[in-house]
Parts: C-alpha cells; sequence; structure tokens
C-alpha cells in the first residue's frame, strides 16, 4: 500500500520548495519540473513586455489601467502545484488588492510565457492545457529567437476561440491589451539611446 495521495503532493511540495534559487521549479501534473534560470533575451523579452504593459494597464499612464502586472508570480491553480508564468495578470475588478500568501489561488485573467529551448516543450504541452483548463482567458507565448508572439484567447466550452500570430515589429493590438498599440520590436530590440 502505497503512501496517500495527500503526503505525496506534501513531499512534491517540499522537493519544490528545496530547488535552489539558481534553478525555476514548477510542478505540474504531479511532476516537477526543474530548469535552468531563463536566458538573456527571455529575460529581456518578458521585461520588455511587462515594462509595455505596466504603465498603460497598472499605473494607468496612457492606458485604462485596472490591471495587476506581475513578473513571475507563483499560481497555484492546483493546491500545492505552483506554476509560474513568466508574466500574469489579474484585472483589479477580481482582484483588488494583493494576496498575504506567498502564492495566488485566484487564476489569472492573462499570463504569458516566453519560449526558450529548454521551456517550449513544457510550456504548449503541459502550462498551454492546463491554463485552458482552469479558465485562463487570455494567454501569450513570446518566442524572442523566433519574434513571435501567440495570443490564445478562451471561448465556449474551454477552447481556444481565436490562436492569432503577431511577428517580428509588427504593431499589434492583442485582446486583453488592445486598447494599446504594443510595438514589438521593443522585445528583441536593444535599448535606444547611447
Amino acid at each position: 500500500m502505497g503512501e496517500p495521495a495527500e503526503d505525496r503532493r506534501q513531499a512534491l511540495y517540499e522537493a519544490y520548495r528545496a530547488v535552489p534559487p539558481h534553478e525555476h521549479a514548477e510542478i505540474i501534473g504531479g511532476t516537477l519540473y526543474v530548469m535552468a534560470r531563463p536566458a538573456p533575451r527571455h529575460a529581456h523579452a518578458a521585461s520588455a513586455l511587462g515594462g509595455e504593459l505596466s504603465g498603460p494597464f497598472q499605473r494607468r499612464r496612457g492606458g485604462p489601467g485596472g490591471w495587476w502586472i506581475l513578473d513571475e508570480p507563483e499560481v497555484q491553480l492546483v493546491p500545492l502545484e505552483p506554476v509560474v508564468p513568466d508574466l500574469a495578470g489579474w484585472r483589479v475588478e477580481r482582484m483588488p488588492s494583493l494576496p498575504e500568501t506567498a502564492y495566488f489561488a485566484l487564476v489569472p485573467d492573462w499570463v504569458c510565457e516566453v519560449l526558450s529551448k529548454s521551456t517550449e516543450a513544457v510550456d504548449r504541452n503541459e502550462k498551454l492545457p492546463l491554463y485552458r483548463a482552469h479558465g485562463v482567458r487570455h494567454v501569450w507565448l513570446v518566442d524572442p529567437i523566433a519574434q513571435t508572439l501567440e495570443v490564445y484567447t478562451l471561448g465556449e466550452a474551454e477552447r481556444w476561440r481565436e490562436v492569432r500570430v503577431f511577428r517580428a515589429d509588427a504593431p499589434v493590438r492583442a485582446a486583453p491589451f488592445d486598447a494599446i498599440e504594443l510595438d514589438l520590436a521593443a522585445l528583441w530590440s536593444p535599448p535606444q539611446g547611447a
């Protein structure tokens, strides 16, 4: 007779918590995934996108406001199974204040995963279905090498209603942030000036 499921989940969660800070860990479907921290292009794309969205959607600078936009939040869609999207957003109307816990139990309205060779299979094959099953309305996949943005919008019957792909430096208006035009070039271009 094996150990009870709750004990296995707790042991797996303790293994997750023991992962060194120079590595990235998540638990998906009862499996612990441990990966290297993001490469520089990955980190730049995530940081640039967060910067592009935070002003208009979190700070209400040139946009409608009304969002929490956070880098690498721990989200527990399933108790004791943390996933860590590169970026996630919650509408303030659904989450008026940040939780007191070290993680978020409330399903995000939007998540973004920045793809890399080491994470793409998990992001596409494990996390995208997990987000769909738990009702994340909008998922973006950013590929800084191919310079693409894939936008997924959840429709009826928990199916992706719309999937759009934007390339290179195209100006983009993409749900749920279509109130502004996003310059994709900012995600893969070097800083301006100097």
